[in-house]
């Protein structure tokens, strides 16, 4: 397994190069993806992925460092409650639909999520201080637009029938 100790013994035994040689482009087959890099955020998550192997390993708790495990709960948490909020529709057939289910049907729900993105990170710190709902607002926020953007997959929208909503539901 690749870690920093190992990284930090082969820089100072002068075998770096050789442990860890860059493969050129051309040794990859034509897939149709993009293997240029960009920036160094693109070359941290291009080695992420080759260094970690078993995602349950990669998922454990015994991989966090900070709070992440409490955090990643929190968030759910929050995530959750936001589906039960005053964002959506009181009566029984429209008590699913929230306003960004009718930014997404007009295209504007990627760039509603990045505009709220940055509000509430800019908001942090000066509105009642540093407070955690902010922070929970731009994580939930960034989740949505890895959806709107298509990051998982193409967006699922619901037609709209009324014939399709569970009349069943509390």
């Amino acid at each position: 397994m690749v870690n920093a100790w190992s990284l930090a013994a082969s820089i100072l035994n002068g075998t770096f190069d050789e442990d860890y040689p860059i493969m050129k482009k051309e040794k990859f087959e034509n897939d149709g993806l993009d293997y240029e890099i960009d920036s160094m955020s693109d070359i941290d998550d291009m080695y992420f992925h080759h260094f970690t192997t078993n995602t349950e390993e990669k998922m454990s708790a015994h991989y966090f460092k900070y709070h992440e495990k409490e955090i990643l709960k929190d968030i759910e948490e929050y995530v959750s409650r936001t589906y039960q909020g005053h964002y959506t529709g009181k009566s029984h057939e429209y008590r699913n639909v929230q306003t960004l289910d009718l930014m997404a049907a007009k295209e504007l729900a990627s760039g509603f999520c990045q505009a709220n993105i940055l509000k509430y990170g800019s908001r942090y710190g000066n509105k009642d201080g540093k407070n955690t709902k902010d922070l929970m607002k731009v994580i939930h926020y960034a989740m949505l637009l890895l959806h709107f953007d298509g990051h998982y997959g193409k967006p699922s929208m619901s037609t709209g029938n009324i014939d399709e909503i569970d009349h069943n539901m509390p």
